[in-house]
């Protein structure tokens, strides 16, 4: 599953529903089409004005409409909108299954469109009232992700401080994130966040009870999927050995 692609300016809805069939076939009828409303730093390359929050939702919209078109579509698909327009497009190659789709939420709005045109939620807060508004708009039965980061190590201490290297921009929250349009720009915003912060918040090192009482939370908020993001891409293969021996079956035991 994609954790999350934007289809609103860097890639056209339609691009995406192809990429995604293709992926489908691929990979046997297991992928899963993750979708959000993007943020600046990857989508302004394109030499676009980063828009607003209400209109980027507006953009999604028609996105998700267009992306669920042309998977159900017997043939070609045209679509007219205010932000898109296609004309039209074709599957050629269809998977036997249609391609779940994700939405990424963090507010009403968010779960209102994942509630009514998703089959997936997706969130990085454990915070129940999304569930529970995720379910009210029509996701009642659909699988509800979690997204956590955490950073294995044997030595703690060097797990937290590539945590804090890597990964310190996540408490800034998604309203600030979306917005800030380079690097030096998230440097900025998190100078002031220190390791111990960092190793407060994420679940940091080899101790397999730290990340079982971070993680938790998702689970007690009612979801019941949790990704699990390692910090590091070069600690990937010590990550998995260590998940699959230790942390997997801690966390199937809840």
């Amino acid at each position: 599953m994609t954790y999350v692609t934007c289809p609103i300016l860097r890639y056209h809805p339609v691009v995406v529903a192809q990429k995604a069939a293709t992926m489908q076939i691929l990979s046997g009828g297991r992928f899963r089409l993750g979708l959000g409303s993007g943020e600046s730093l990857n989508e302004h390359v394109v030499g676009r004005d980063w828009p607003s929050v209400g209109i980027r939702h507006e953009m999604l919209s028609e996105a998700l409409d267009i992306i669920g078109g042309i998977f159900d579509a017997d043939g070609s698909y045209n679509y007219h909108g205010k932000h898109f327009n296609v004309d039209p497009a074709v599957l050629w190659d269809r998977p036997e299954t249609r391609v779940p789709i994700g939405i990424a939420v963090s507010n009403r709005a968010s779960c209102r469109m994942a509630g009514k045109k998703g089959d997936v939620m997706v969130a990085v807060e454990p915070r129940q009232d999304l569930v529970q508004m995720f379910e009210e708009f029509g996701g009642s039965g659909k699988p509800r992700v979690g997204q956590i980061a955490l950073s294995y190590d044997p030595d703690r201490d060097r797990a937290v401080e590539r945590a804090h290297d890597q990964f310190r921009w996540f408490g800034l929250g998604w309203k600030v994130n979306a917005d800030l349009p380079g690097p030096s720009s998230f440097e900025a915003a998190t100078s002031f966040v220190t390791p111990e912060q960092v190793g407060e918040q994420l679940p940091c090192g080899p101790n397999v009870e730290e990340h079982v009482e971070k993680i938790k939370p998702f689970l007690d908020a009612g979801f019941d999927e949790i990704a699990l993001v390692q910090i590091g891409a070069d600690h990937q293969k010590p990550f998995f050995e260590w998940a699959e021996k230790e942390l997997l079956p801690a966390l199937r035991e809840l």
